[in-house]
């Protein structure tokens, strides 16, 4: 990732800003109006971050075709966290809850899944070095800044990840069609790490042998499968469910 990036959207740059992210300059809209604008301006102005009013053209090169809502920021990049070091900090009687991504590439997809994440109190998310979609604006946008309170990590291998998951006590349950067992017949209120594969390829065969669970949701309709982002957020909220 570059040095510096871009994020757009109002809520995720109020969001990058309460969270302590390093912000070079917020690029506003010169008409641009509302309850949440005003919210903007005045974190922008108590955290003493420079402000710029822009034309449209501006803010519509920076999001690429993205909705803007009148904002956008220039931002350092966002940090990435080592797997082990948060395993070697997490009290496993808490019954932590992991997420880890094998071959998730749409952007906007990313984002939706880690806004989940954070609202259903995921403790860090794991992606592979390669064959992911990056952390960039849209990503950004879409989770709606909550990349900024998300642990993600990157990993050689998904397998590796597993791994060392399970070293540590934790038990790994992943979303298959194929799968015979429904995820409400097993037991989530534990240390628990749930995986997701893409949309065209699933979780790849050789990680989905390492397991310990295979799981999928009931399905009564014609189509036979959910978007991702959609299936890991009925996974993850049956998971708080149990908790509850």
């Amino acid at each position: 990732m570059e040095k510096t990036t871009y994020i757009y959207g109002i809520r995720a740059i109020i969001e990058a800003i309460e969270s302590d992210k390093e912000i070079s300059k917020i690029y506003l809209l010169k008409e641009a109006d509302g309850v949440l604008m005003h919210q903007l301006q005045n974190t922008a102005r108590k955290n003493n971050i420079a402000v710029s009013y822009v034309p449209s053209e501006k803010l519509d090169h920076i999001a690429k075709g993205g909705n803007h809502q009148g904002a956008a920021a220039s931002i350092s990049p966002v940090d990435f966290h080592d797997l082990e070091i948060i395993l070697e900090n997490t009290d496993l009687e808490t019954n932590p809850l992991f997420l880890l991504l094998d071959g998730i590439t749409d952007v906007r997809n990313f984002g939706a899944i880690i806004r989940t994440a954070e609202c259903t109190g995921v403790k860090a998310i794991i992606v592979s070095e390669k064959g992911s979609a990056p952390v960039n604006a849209a990503t950004i946008k879409t989770s709606a800044g909550a990349v900024f309170n998300m642990p993600i990590c990157k990993v050689n291998h998904i397998k590796d990840a597993v791994f060392l998951l399970q070293a540590y006590g934790i038990q790994t349950a992943g979303a298959s069609e194929k799968a015979t067992q429904l995820l409400y017949d097993i037991d989530l209120n534990i240390p628990l790490a749930l995986v997701m594969g893409s949309e065209d390829r699933g979780i790849n065969p050789s990680t989905l042998k390492t397991l310990d669970h295979i799981v999928k949701l009931p399905m009564q309709g014609d189509i036979a499968s959910l978007n991702v982002s959609v299936a890991c957020g009925a996974m993850l909220y049956e998971v708080v469910r149990q908790k509850l």
